[in-house]
């Protein structure tokens, strides 16, 4: 059995838990959760995996759209799932950073659950089922195309990236971290990371500066130079872009 819902979650802070296993992720806005003493935001950039019967607690940053969806932890599954996929899913809190691939899955899903009476047809299970098994795909695949071809060591990108948010970072750069020609390296990134070399930055410039402008009471015209972007409408435009919401917007959402 699954429900799927979209709800505005209240600002103020509440805890409960439910038999149900549940899976969170944001369409419009941010809300921050917390299971088992795991904490982090969901978005348009990241999920959230609730454990049945665990307890949580959860607030919204301001207005959101939060696509909830319920799932049994025991009996069939119109997902396609058996218990034993639902239990390792769901064997721990999990905060999931979604790809391009999967918020493009989100667009249509927005779009599709905006007409009157969605929740109550086969969209209501069909949209589940693909998520999840999408989700699941990412953690658990052993298939050839998601392993890291060798030679790409994506952690010792991540860790350059971080060290140069503040400036421009060519895709020869990036190469020269793993040793690898410019021209390989691109083919090769798009197999272990599902995206471009600048789209994987584009991505980790934004997840800095939504984290500096939630946390952080310095101006946005500083984190868009800390973070690398040419000027703050530029960062506008990019953080509109992927969390739906304007950076001032973001920051007056989180208490600031």
């Amino acid at each position: 059995m699954i429900r799927t819902r979209v709800l505005d979650l209240p600002m103020q802070c509440s805890t409960h838990a439910h038999a149900q296993h549940q899976l969170i992720v944001g369409l419009n806005g941010c809300a921050d959760f917390e299971v088992m003493g795991q904490g982090g935001a969901v978005s348009r950039l990241h999920a959230c995996l609730v454990p049945g019967h665990e307890a949580h607690a959860f607030s919204g940053r301001g207005s959101n759209d939060m696509l909830i969806l319920d799932l049994a932890t025991e009996g069939p599954s119109a997902t396609g799932f058996t218990e034993d996929g639902l239990s390792r899913l769901f064997e721990k809190p999990r905060f999931i950073r979604l790809d391009q691939r999967v918020q493009g899955l989100l667009d249509f899903a927005a779009h599709e659950l905006a007409r009157p009476n969605s929740l109550e047809g086969p969209l209501n299970w069909h949209l589940g089922g693909v998520l999840l098994h999408t989700l699941h795909d990412r953690l658990f695949s052993s298939a050839p195309q998601v392993r890291q071809p060798p030679g790409l060591d994506l952690s010792r990108i991540d860790a350059f990236i971080r060290q140069r948010l503040d400036q421009p970072v060519s895709v020869a750069e990036m190469a020269a971290q793993v040793h690898i020609s410019p021209s390989h390296f691109h083919t090769l990134f798009r197999q272990r990371a599902g995206q471009s070399p600048h789209q994987y930055l584009l991505g980790a410039r934004v997840d800095e500066a939504v984290r500096l402008i939630c946390h952080d009471a310095i101006p946005l015209s500083e984190v868009a130079s800390r973070c690398g972007f040419s000027s703050q409408s530029a960062l506008t435009h990019a953080v509109r872009q992927r969390c739906g919401v304007t950076p001032g917007k973001l920051r007056l959402n989180g208490g600031y």
